[in-house]
């Protein structure tokens, strides 16, 4: 069984930093593109970020470039997204998420999903 289990949620205040990590289990993701996407209270789901397999190419939603950092390591099948000058804007819950490369969808049969971390800034 495929999971994907987020971790590293939390309360923080403005200007603060959190480190999401998201952890898959159940097969490798050779050729999967991982991403992280965040749903607000009365919001719906919005991308924060993907990268490639290779980790070479990454790109980020307008709202957090400059200040939040994607990145994976695949000899633990980890997804990681380092969040810095964080906002209460982004208090939302936070979901890690894979598909395949060849894939222009995150939710195809394919795509896996995690449950999601809540993540809280106050101002």
């Amino acid at each position: 069984q495929v999971q994907l289990v987020e971790s590293g949620g939390g309360a923080v205040q403005d200007g603060g930093s959190l480190r999401l990590s998201c952890a898959a289990s159940g097969r490798t993701f050779s050729n999967y593109v991982a991403g992280w996407f965040r749903q607000a209270p009365g919001k719906e789901r919005e991308f924060v970020a993907r990268i490639t397999w290779s980790g070479a190419i990454t790109y980020y939603a307008d709202s957090v470039k400059g200040r939040f950092t994607i990145a994976r390591d695949n000899a633990r099948n980890t997804v990681l997204l380092q969040m810095n000058s964080l906002k209460p804007e982004d208090t939302a819950v936070y979901y890690c998420a894979a598909r395949p490369a060849a894939s222009s969808t995150w939710y195809s049969a394919n795509a896996y999903w995690g449950q999601g971390t809540q993540v809280t800034v106050s101002s």
